[in-house]
């Protein structure tokens, strides 16, 4: 017998061609950008569109120094690299007090946290300013870790408490009558079965400080210390941009979040489709 066709039904097929429709508008910036970032300046705005004729790969030498990335990428990795360890680190033992130790006030924090995730930090930039100018620590990394953290904190709380909550209780109970203390508990079991939540928590927490502007361009004046989106805006004045420079400056920008995207992608999928416990 002749094997019968699958139909395909048509709610696929809008399913898959929406999808292909959002492919082709997030990546059709990033090709424009990469085609514009060989072209000389006259090119880009002779014929923004059109195919590069000639490959001026002498652009990204010219924006790496000019807008002095190599330093602006050490400073925001240091500062994002510091933040995502203590995001995990104090986030993760949060959710876990918050989602699986019994106490009156989990509620309570719980929505305390949450609030900060209605705070934008426009409202709170005059205060962080005047009271980091008291102690010192306006011009300096650490005066953005400190508010980065407290920004990325309200979310991974949010998203570590979900799947802490999502672990049977078997197993804690069964760690607990072999003697396990809450620490070990914590790193030995609760970590390691939450894996996926930090790998999420991580990649938000990662990208959203990598690419944050507004902090970074108020607290940090010094030209050494300024981090890599504020290193940016070098390339635009009031009067002209120099659109051959900020094209390759930009394309230098995403390579590394591309990178920790490609690293954790699979474990996150992986994560999402492994049980914790197996039958």
């Amino acid at each position: 017998m002749e094997k019968q066709k699958k139909k395909v039904k048509p709610s696929t097929i809008v399913i898959y061609a929406f999808l292909i429709f959002l492919v082709i508008i997030y990546i059709a910036p990033i090709i424009w950008i990469a085609m514009s970032s060989v072209k000389t300046r006259a090119q880009i705005y002779k014929a923004p569109f059109a195919l590069p004729t000639e490959f001026h790969w002498e652009n990204y030498q010219v924006a790496w120094s000019a807008g002095k990335l190599g330093i602006a990428m050490l400073n925001s990795l240091f500062v994002c690299v510091i933040t995502l360890i203590l995001t995990m680190l104090i986030g993760s033992m949060a959710a876990f007090a918050i989602g699986r130790m019994r106490w009156k006030l989990s509620g309570a924090a719980m929505i305390y946290i949450l609030i900060g995730m209605m705070i934008p930090v426009h409202c709170v930039l005059i205060p962080l300013f005047v009271r980091f100018a008291n102690l010192g620590l306006n011009n300096s990394l650490w005066g953005l870790i400190l508010p980065y953290l407290t920004f990325s904190l309200p979310t991974s709380v949010y998203i570590m408490t979900g799947f802490f909550r999502s672990i049977p209780n078997e197993l804690l109970e069964s760690a607990c009558i072999d003697g396990c203390s809450i620490y070990r508990i914590f790193f030995s079991i609760a970590l390691p079965l939450s894996r996926t939540g930090l790998f999420v928590t991580g990649l938000m927490t990662f990208v959203a400080n990598w690419n944050e502007l507004l902090l970074a361009l108020v607290f940090i004046t010094d030209s050494n210390k300024k981090t890599l989106p504020v290193a940016l805006t070098k390339f635009v004045s009031p009067y002209e941009s120099a659109y051959h420079k900020m094209f390759p400056a930009i394309l230098i920008a995403i390579i590394p979040t591309i990178i920790v995207y490609c690293m954790f992608s699979n474990q996150i999928v992986d994560g999402l489709t492994t049980g914790a416990v197996k039958g």
